[in-house]
């Protein structure tokens, strides 16, 4: 039973990471290596996330084993026995204890320890090695591999001296203690803890963001008003993202244009501005044809190779960053288009959903029937609301929770932690269910809280993963990048909220295998003693800040406009949202009666055509946002 719960997982957890890769990247045009690294590393944090509940349970059955065993009287063999007989009150004396029933998703001895480091430093060499330089080798305007590698070593090199560095300091910190042999062993836990340490500095800022965030934002959710403003804001912003997009294009494919006259079919560069030809659109592309064809002999100045790779290197960001603006913007105006249908149909009398626009949501019959208007109407208007608020405040009393053990969990006597009192209560009465249930709850929600702040930070036009299939390659294995960096101080967290990990607990219990193999904290006890315990509690006053949005607030300060209810700014980007909007509307319902017509003029021309009877006509899948 144990082998099979150990593959369904593994497979069910493959499957979570594929999905994510299809939805936010492109499997037909990104690079395979690209692709194989983010689903890899993705993989690898999910991975960890769902086995360790089941280490947990393994390791508290182990324990039981071994309190009873102590506790069990050997069995004294009769004078004149032979060693047969010894042996066998031995065995007696470490047998099974009926007390301790085998958990139904017990993992044999052996299975976890190799598992975890297989996983373990396979994520570590994804992170520090190859993902760093797949995103400099993807990101490089190079037209070879020998010149995208090349760009890719000197870009990381800084970035692999400065963690050498890091990594240099500490060995010299414990080499200057004679009492410590540095050993491979030690070796490894200098390097564990040191990757750690990075990752437990940025775990708890995204996790103080998430734990008020997340309940907050389903609690606003259930309001359509504060949904449609918000979009409203987005838009407006959006749109002068997408203009600032297209201009931007505009002006790298004017350069396209100018190299593609200068450099002539025999010309040895040719070669690599042909290759700048296949990154950019169609549209630019026959344009520069037609204006080769017909424009005069004019020979401008030759470009090197290196500025043929800088403008190939902008042609792809500018193609990309276009790109998403136009998702974006198909997105937020068919989510104003039906918000504004949400708040038309609340204050109707008739209980049935509206669509401003029938003719763009083409559902099958089977869809109609189950999900038909009046369905449709009592979700959207009355029970979404509902159920938002109420998965509100659980979310709510579980970031409590959580806040509330991240600042008692060094306490071990008395024991302060919620999670390590639900865990000691199973345990007392050898529910294993119950501890699987209540580690991986608490384990999945610290995970969503950390994880939904990486899928929604944006760092400029670096790093952001837009669904859709439009997130570019960089910021795809930089989310893998961050993933492995913080998914093992996360779990180590979480065994030090649930005081299995001896580190931070300071009990003298079995270790899990997930603790074994990042070995004994106890080298460095600076860090095991005062940064892992003390720094955690930091959540506290970032759970604050985020609360009265001060963050937010220092970005809108800067320039970086958020939204915010109270500020004035943020109003005027809602007006000129609702008024984008509105001219949205106006130009689609002005194509729809265009395209009426023009289906009109074609039907009766084919009547006419064919002495009366109708033919079939297939419209175009066109739709119906495309030309807004």
């Amino acid at each position: 039973m144990s082998g099979a719960v150990l593959g369904v997982v593994v497979v069910v957890v493959f499957l979570l990471a594929l999905f994510l890769l299809q939805r936010y990247g492109d499997l037909q045009k990104q690079q395979r290596m690209v692709l194989l690294g983010t689903l890899l590393s993705w993989y690898l944090c999910f991975l960890i996330v769902f086995i360790l509940p089941l280490d947990v349970s393994t390791t508290i059955y182990k324990q039981c084993v071994l309190d009873h065993t102590n506790l069990t009287t050997p069995v004294t063999p009769p004078r004149g026995s032979n060693q047969i007989e010894g042996n066998f009150s031995v065995h007696l004396a470490v047998s099974k204890p009926k007390a301790c029933e085998e958990p139904w998703s017990y993992i044999p001895d052996g299975i976890l320890p190799v598992f975890w480091r297989v996983v373990y430093w396979a994520s570590q060499f994804l992170t520090w090695l190859l993902l760093p330089f797949m995103q400099s080798y993807a990101q490089s305007g190079a037209f070879s591999r020998v010149g995208k590698i090349k760009t890719a070593l000197i870009e990381n090199a800084i970035y692999y001296g400065t963690y050498l560095l890091i990594f240099i300091s500490l060995l010299i910190y414990v080499a200057a203690h004679p009492q410590w042999q540095l050993s491979w062993r030690e070796l490894q836990t200098i390097g564990i803890t040191a990757a750690n340490t990075w990752g437990l500095f940025l775990l708890v800022l995204l996790l103080g963001y998430g734990l008020v965030e997340i309940p907050r934002s389903y609690w606003l959710s259930s309001s359509p008003d504060y949904l449609l403003n918000k979009t409203y804001f987005k838009v407006a912003k959006v749109a002068s993202e997408k203009a600032e997009a297209e201009e931007n294009l505009a002006d790298v494919m004017e350069d396209v244009a100018g190299v593609h006259g200068s450099v002539r079919y025999n010309h040895c560069l040719r070669k690599c501005v042909d290759t700048i030809l296949t990154k950019c659109p169609p549209v630019y592309r026959e344009e520069m044809e037609r204006n080769m064809e017909n424009s005069a002999v004019e020979q401008n100045v030759l470009p090197t190779k290196r500025s043929l790779v800088n403008l190939h290197k902008k042609v792809i960001s500018a193609v990309q960053r276009h790109g998403q603006t136009q998702v974006l913007w198909h997105i937020l105006v068919n989510e104003a288009f039906h918000l504004e249908d949400v708040a038309k149909s609340q204050s109707s009398s008739v209980r049935q959903f509206m669509h401003s626009f029938p003719s763009a949501h083409h559902h099958s019959w089977i869809h109609r029937l189950i999900y038909s208007p009046t369905v449709e109407w009592y979700w959207e208007c009355v029970f979404r609301q509902r159920l938002y608020r109420l998965l509100a405040v659980l979310l709510c009393l579980l970031s409590a929770a959580v806040v509330w053990s991240e600042s008692t969990f060094s306490s071990t006597s008395p024991v302060l932690s919620l999670f390590a009192v639900f865990v000691n209560m199973a345990e007392k009465q050898h529910n294993y269910i119950c501890i699987e249930i209540v580690c991986f709850v608490s384990i999945l929600f610290l995970c969503v809280c950390v994880y939904s702040t990486v899928f929604r930070i944006r760092v400029f036009n670096y790093y952001y993963l837009v669904p859709h299939h439009q997130t570019d390659a960089y910021s795809l294995q930089f989310s893998g990048m961050l993933f492995c960096r913080l998914t093992p101080p996360l779990c180590l967290n979480f065994l030090g909220l649930i005081h299995m990990d001896s580190a931070i607990s300071h009990q003298d219990r079995i270790q899990t295998s997930y603790t074994a193999i990042m070995g004994s904290m106890h080298l460095l006890s600076f860090i095991s003693d005062g940064f892992y315990m003390y720094y955690p509690m930091l959540v506290l006053l970032l759970c604050f800040a985020t609360f009265y949005s001060l963050g937010s607030r220092c970005l809108s300060l800067l320039g970086f406009q958020q939204y915010i209810t109270d500020d004035e700014l943020t109003s005027d980007l809602v007006d000129e949202g609702r008024k984008l909007i509105r001219r949205a509307i106006t130009l689609t319902r002005r194509e729809g009666e265009m395209e009426e017509q023009q289906r009109g003029l074609l039907h009766d021309t084919s009547r006419r055509s064919s002495g009366g009877h109708y033919q079939s006509l297939s419209p175009s899948q066109m739709g119906i946002f495309d030309n807004v």
